[in-house]
């Protein structure tokens, strides 16, 4: 539970002066910043409202009830404030999904903002408690044991603030909500910035296990990824090329290079082996580039926790947005063993193919992650997919973030120039090479030997095999010969 939470003080006012000028009787936005277990307190960094849906209605609103059905005025001098709030939960939820992925290490959902009147507050507890659920279920916290979220209330007429904590417990009442401390102050200029360049290469066994529930090629990458986040978590962390200690802190400005050091762990492709046939091999890597951000008064170790939960994290994005993006004909987007689409009939979606029933190996491209600067120099990201431009960044921006300013192109950047990939190689082309690597090697010994007739045979890899393993033969013999008589 945030016992203290402190909102940066620039952009939340900002964000009421907007609402004041509004004449707006509600909204509902996400509240963007980080929980601090090592400080107990929550730091807000802005207050994102959400946008309009795709009937172009408020995502809330104050609704009045029945005149004939709802309460009566307690006195005819001052009427009763009886309307209350109705939100779209899921639209609210699914904005919060998709701002998460554009969230960096130590940057979260961390809860909602509501303006609105006291009554219609008072009125709306257990709907505001619900929607607060619906978005920590949409943008889970993946490190750390928070069961909680905000509820910043911005009232009008009198214009405050008031913050609660909200419990995310499925039996949701009016106890649900508690106060905490809040008050605003400089919060992203005392940020410090960490950066990871982190290279990672997964090979494991495809067994003939069909009733094995990671079947699918999502399902495997997605255990493959929650298994790669275990082995993640024990790995020890270089800052500036020294070692770090838990209870550390770090007190100097600018960029700070982090390194993972994954420890040495037993041979689970061994073990894997052991436990079925193996009908092929799975080969998932690439670069993955990271950046967290640090309140000053943190420990250093928040910092590569941070790191370490959002290449999980971006992991995971990847996957989902390559999933999300499915429909009947992208199977033909994707490359299968080298071969033309046209050669291979494939009824299902690359993410849905069944692993250990293919015959031929297949490869997934991820989509690309950029990065672009989003207030004081913290950066916000986006996954691109080859086909899309920073144009698609732009967009997302201004739509997800309210960013108004433009912005530059000159500002992205694009670190990661290795794309991330999962290949597949059944057990087939991993004994014997397939035929469009003996056709490449045909192909390159007829372009080595350019000045000898077309006619001319090629020298094909199973015929060298051949002869190499009946020259190893008679060796033998022939040893096993020469000791027979010098031992008689």
């Amino acid at each position: 539970m945030a016992k203290a939470v402190i909102g940066e003080e620039t952009r939340l006012k900002l964000a009421e002066d907007r609402l004041s000028q509004s004449a707006l009787s509600s909204e509902v936005g996400l509240l963007i910043g980080k929980f601090s277990s090592a400080l107990g307190r929550a730091f807000l960094f802005d207050l994102i409202p959400t946008p309009l849906n795709d009937s172009g209605e408020p995502a809330c609103s104050l609704t009045e009830p029945d005149k004939k059905k709802g309460p009566k005025p307690k006195s005819k001098s001052e009427p009763a404030d009886s309307s209350s709030l109705f939100i779209d939960k899921d639209w609210v939820a699914e904005h919060a999904r998709q701002v998460s992925r554009m969230l960096v290490g130590g940057m979260k959902v961390v809860g909602l903002y509501i303006w609105v009147s006291d009554a219609g507050f008072k009125n709306s507890t257990i709907m505001l408690c619900q929607t607060v659920k619906a978005v920590a279920d949409a943008a889970p916290v993946l490190e750390g044991d928070w069961d909680e979220r905000l509820l910043l209330h911005i009232f009008y007429s009198p214009r405050r603030w008031n913050c609660r904590n909200c419990s995310l417990s499925s039996n949701i009442t009016s106890s649900s909500l508690r106060p905490c401390d809040f008050k605003m102050g400089k919060v992203l200029t005392s940020l410090q910035t960490y950066k990871c360049m982190y290279n990672f290469n997964i090979r494991l066994p495809i067994l003939r296990d069909s009733g094995s529930k990671f079947q699918t090629l999502s399902d495997v990458l997605r255990h493959v990824i929650s298994v790669h986040a275990k082995e993640l978590t024990g790995a020890k962390a270089l800052i500036d090329g020294k070692l770090v200690f838990e209870s550390e802190s770090y007190s100097s400005d600018g960029m700070h290079v982090v390194e993972l050091l994954l420890p040495f762990l037993n041979n689970s492709s061994i073990e894997a082996c052991s436990q079925g046939d193996v009908v092929g091999l799975l080969s998932f890597s690439g670069l993955i580039c990271s950046f967290a951000y640090l309140n000053s008064k943190e420990p250093i170790s928040q910092a590569v926790t941070d790191i370490k939960g959002d290449i999980i994290k971006s992991l995971l994005s990847r996957l989902d947005i390559i999933c999300d993006e499915v429909d009947v004909d992208s199977g033909n987007n994707h490359d299968f063993g080298g071969q033309a689409s046209n050669e291979i009939s494939v009824e299902k979606p690359v993410p849905q193919l069944v692993l250990h029933t293919l015959r031929k190996g297949c490869s997934l491209p991820f989509p690309k992650r950029v990065f672009a600067p989003w207030l004081a120099g913290v950066y916000v990201c986006d996954y691109l997919q080859p086909s899309e431009t920073v144009e698609v960044f732009k967009d997302h921006c201004v739509e997800l973030l309210s960013m108004k300013a433009p912005m530059e192109v000159s500002t992205i950047l694009e670190p990661e120039k290795e794309v991330l990939s999962f290949k597949t190689k059944s057990f087939f082309d991993l004994a014997v090479p397939s035929n469009s690597e003996i056709h490449l090697m045909e192909d390159k010994s007829k372009h080595d030997g350019g000045g000898k007739s077309s006619s001319s045979k090629s020298v094909k890899p199973g015929h060298i095999n051949v002869v190499a393993a009946g020259l190893i033969l008679l060796l033998s013999v022939l040893v096993g010969f020469v000791l027979f008589f010098l031992k008689g």
